[in-house]
């Protein structure tokens, strides 16, 4: 599932819950901090949504422009990536 900011590979798990990946390279995101806030924002919206998605493991990749975006616009696209991942 891509969207602008980030794209989100769903696999089929072995887990009993759903599991997080987290894939955001330098060369999307080069700069460390900006790397570091975006692994925070979506291990705690992963946090709040983990009980309503599929037992699954979804690695969640950075794409260009990812690190320049804001907090409210990686929140946004996460949701919509979680709506997604319940809906299928």
């Amino acid at each position: 599932m891509q969207e602008k900011l980030l794209t989100l590979v769903v696999l089929a798990g072995r887990a009993p819950e759903a599991r997080l990946g987290l894939a955001i390279s330098a060369r999307a995101v080069p700069l460390a901090t900006r790397r570091n806030r975006i692994k925070r924002l979506a291990r705690e919206s992963f946090r709040t949504r983990r009980g309503e998605l599929p037992a699954a493991d979804l690695v969640l990749q950075a794409r260009a422009g990812a690190g320049a975006a804001g907090a409210e616009e990686l929140r946004s696209t996460l949701e919509r990536l979680w709506r997604r991942v319940s809906e299928t």
